[in-house]
């Protein structure tokens, strides 16, 4: 029988198991310690897993794993070419949460921007409208999106009804790309001068790695707000929380951080104008029925020889 690991982050791990059925042996656990990992894949076929996990060389080189199904679009918690050296196959599923991703985008640019938390803090203390500080509108704001991928091009579909002007900033996108939204592609200092929403929707890459640092940060108007749900590295945490604590900014809204878990400790928790999720932007009943039936149908057609689609596939099966 085919043994399989759920990595506990994947939940309903039991619609999972149901979709799996008699085919595979499933439990539910998985350690983020490397070693703590490479243990726990010792008797496993087939791990399904999220970016809690870290797929290095030394978890593919010290198991037998037969194929690793990756939820959802990042892999830059897997060592791919480890992967492809070691005859591990990988499947993932890039776009089938980005409608999710992205309605998770607009809620957090609303929420900081409109400063809802603030107002809901100046409630629950007896207080009443006078006594908040006053947000800014979205409607006819300019919205720079930085990546405009699967969930960037939803972003600015999403954000059709408030009229505002978008502007992106994707180096691998042509104009055409962007017609049909009318948002014009501009170069990313242009973005960030301009826009008084900047969303960040890209992928961690080695070119994306630390893209918005303190130098891009000043580059914003000081009552400009940045959102994030792609990955944390992509913005410098540090420099975000000075150019928030200085004013430079009016608030941030974060759903994936240079350290996940955020720690409680985190200084970020102490700036009033940060929306902070626990990188759930993808996470709704909706997408993950469908992230979970397409890793379990795709994961058994590899240990059973069949043909998964190649857009699905990061590594094929050697």
């Amino acid at each position: 029988m085919t043994r399989a690991l759920i990595d506990r982050d994947i939940t309903p791990a039991a619609l999972l198991q149901d979709r799996l059925g008699d085919r595979m042996t499933a439990t539910v656990g998985a350690s983020a310690s490397e070693a703590d990992l490479v243990a726990e894949l010792a008797d496993v076929d087939v791990l399904f897993c999220t970016s809690r996990l870290p797929l290095t060389e030394r978890v593919f080189a010290a198991t037998d794993l037969a194929a690793v199904a990756k939820f959802g679009t990042g892999l830059d918690t897997v060592d791919l070419d480890a992967a492809e050296r070691h005859g591990v196959p990988v499947t993932y599923t890039p776009g089938v949460n980005a409608a999710a991703v992205a309605e998770h985008t607009v809620s957090l640019v609303l929420a900081v921007r409109r400063r809802l938390l603030e107002h809901e803090r100046v409630l629950r203390d007896g207080g009443w409208r006078d006594d908040v500080t006053l947000g800014h509108g979205l409607y006819g704001a300019t919205v720079g999106i930085v990546g405009f991928g699967n969930v960037g091009r939803r972003v600015a579909a999403f954000l059709a009804g408030f009229q505002p002007e978008l502007l992106a900033y994707d180096p691998y996108v042509d104009a055409i790309d962007t017609e049909t939204t009318g948002t014009t592609l501009v170069d990313l200092d242009d973005l960030l001068s301009r826009s008084d929403v900047v969303t960040i929707n890209a992928e961690l890459t080695d070119e994306t790695a630390g893209l918005i640092g303190e130098r891009e940060l000043a580059l914003l108007p000081p009552d400009a707000v940045l959102v994030n749900t792609a990955r944390g590295g992509i913005v410098d945490e540090a420099a975000l929380g000075d150019a928030l604590r200085a004013g430079d900014l009016a608030g941030a809204g974060l759903d994936v951080f240079e350290t996940e878990p955020l720690p409680p400790s985190s200084p970020l928790f102490e700036v009033e104008t940060v929306v902070a999720t626990p990188h759930a932007a993808g996470a709704t009943w909706e997408s993950r029925e469908r992230i979970i039936e397409l890793l379990a149908d795709n994961a058994l057609a590899l240990v059973e020889g069949r043909s998964v689609p190649d857009r699905f596939l990061a590594v094929p099966p050697a």
